[in-house]
């Protein structure tokens, strides 16, 4: 059971719909966003691109959401027009990683501090942590430390702290890949536990589901991995691994099948406590914007963003547990 401080308790509210389940928009891409925009035509590239389509699906798409999660890099000004209702998750970590270096090891925004993004308004903390739980020691006890110290930073200010952890092979960097797909339930769940452990402070745990479904049988148009009753298994033994609250994120797969992946999820008797889903609400209203314009990316939020969004929330509805069962 996660014991929660009434701030943090308060914060997590604001995250939340009424019953506890977290239906958070996520669009704290910056790196692989800048290229997206700037593929197109618009008047609108680099930073400008970038800070403007934030604002736009912030305008458009928060009042269908619980909270936005933004950088505070391209995201402060997004953040001030979200809807009143809508919470506000900050990103801590820089983006992508060192690929020069072994390990994909964490770095903070050296601007930043978990003080400073509550004076911008955070109600709570997001880092993202590549972790691969065979890598070599070293490297591991690394992560280790670094997440402690972002753990005990967000205690100190009284702030959640969600810990994003996307997992990753040191010897095979095709994570799309059969091989991968095969070991991907031992990374994702054994990650979990790990940072499960109470030294990390971590309040909910931002995760992958724990097979690709692209290779779920019924849900794959190749050769399947996984019979149907062993990806229920792995869904079910994920949610065993931790008492702390956890969410999905959408790895990017198109909107349908990430809804496909809550309702299986449900079936299999995951108790997940809601989504941080970007990609999969947004993505194709990119292009509309780069090419043809502001105008034709708000029409695109305004249509088939928030049908995705709304779509979304109603999976949600039949699907995802409240957090309050494991919090008190």
């Amino acid at each position: 059971m996660l014991e929660l401080t009434k701030n943090k308790w308060d914060a997590l509210k604001r995250l939340s719909d009424e019953n506890g389940v977290i239906g958070a928009l996520a669009i704290d891409q910056r790196g692989s966003l800048k290229k997206m925009i700037a593929s197109g035509e618009a008047s609108h590239v680099g930073d400008e691109g970038i800070i403007r389509f934030k604002e736009l699906v912030s305008e458009e798409l928060t009042p269908f959401a619980t909270a936005i999660l933004l950088d505070p890099e391209y995201g402060l000004t997004a953040a001030k027009v979200r809807s009143k209702n809508s919470g506000l998750l900050v990103a801590y970590e820089k983006t992508g990683y060192d690929a020069s270096e072994a390990g994909r090891l964490p770095d903070l925004l050296p601007e930043w501090s978990v003080k400073r993004l509550k004076e911008a308004g955070a109600d709570a903390i997001k880092f993202l942590l590549y972790y691969d739980v065979d890598e070599d020691e070293k490297i591991n006890n690394y992560k280790h430390v670094y997440m402690e110290r972002v753990g005990s930073e967000c205690a100190a200010e009284d702030l959640p702290f969600f810990l994003e952890i996307v997992s990753y092979d040191a010897e095979n960097d095709n994570v799309k890949g059969k091989a991968y797909a095969k070991i991907k339930p031992h990374k994702v769940i054994g990650a979990m536990k790990e940072f499960t452990k109470p030294q990390y402070h971590v309040d909910v745990l931002k995760v992958e589901v724990p097979v690709d479904m692209n290779f779920v049988e019924g849900y794959t148009e190749g050769e399947a991995v996984y019979s149907k009753e062993e990806a229920a298994s792995f869904f079910k033994e994920q949610s065993e691994a931790t008492e702390l609250p956890f969410i999905f994120l959408s790895a990017g797969v198109s909107a349908e099948l990430f809804q496909q992946t809550l309702k299986f999820a449900k079936e299999s008797g995951s108790t997940f406590n809601g989504v941080l889903c970007g990609r999969a609400t947004w993505k194709d209203g990119v292009a509309p914007f780069a090419s043809n314009g502001e105008e034709a990316g708000r029409g695109w939020l305004q249509e088939n963003g928030r049908r995705n969004i709304e779509e979304l929330n109603l999976v949600l509805k039949e699907t995802a547990s409240s957090w309050f069962n494991k919090a008190n």
